[in-house]
């Protein structure tokens, strides 16, 4: 369960990229990562994993959204691997532990808290130099959706279950 203590996190949530500093209240989250347009290797996994429908559904769902860039960093052959039908499974545990449910803001956020993700596995947040998510750095937070929040991120986490 997520304890709430508040913490401003402004500074983060005003490095937003440009196609994502607007409201996008009346999109939902996939819509949202498509018309940001940095998302496309993200948005691919959810279509291969079947998940487009659940992230298109009512929630709130909170996502910490990998960029291109943070899925090229993977080693060679990762992506095209997970997207073959026989890993769909795996794909699946690791785009869901980008996800938790609720909608949860960066004010929510504090030092050394964790949050189950739909996956069932923990993530642990920092806050200490700038806010993290199982290591990996939020570059933009508090993009808010019709159906939750998205938090970019600069890497693909892994949850155990997929190692």
């Amino acid at each position: 369960m997520l304890r709430r203590t508040f913490l401003s996190l402004t500074a983060v949530a005003m490095l937003s990229t440009p196609a994502l500093a607007d409201n996008h209240m009346g999109k939902d989250i996939v819509d949202t990562a498509v018309e940001a347009g940095s998302f496309t290797t993200l948005v691919a996994a959810v279509q291969a994993a079947g998940l487009v429908d659940t992230l298109k559904g009512e929630g709130p769902f909170t996502v910490f959204a990998p960029t291109d860039d943070a899925f090229a960093a993977l080693p060679e052959g990762t992506v095209e691997t997970l997207l073959m039908p026989e890993n769909k499974d795996k794909l699946t545990a690791i785009l869901t532990y980008h996800v938790v449910p609720g909608k949860v803001m960066s004010g929510d956020l504090s030092d050394g808290m964790t949050a189950t993700t739909v996956e069932g596995s923990d993530v642990t947040i920092g806050t200490e130099g700038g806010v993290t998510v199982q290591g990996a750095s939020v570059t933009a937070a508090d993009i808010e959706t019709s159906n939750g929040v998205i938090h970019v991120i600069d890497q693909v986490i892994l949850p155990e279950s997929a190692m």
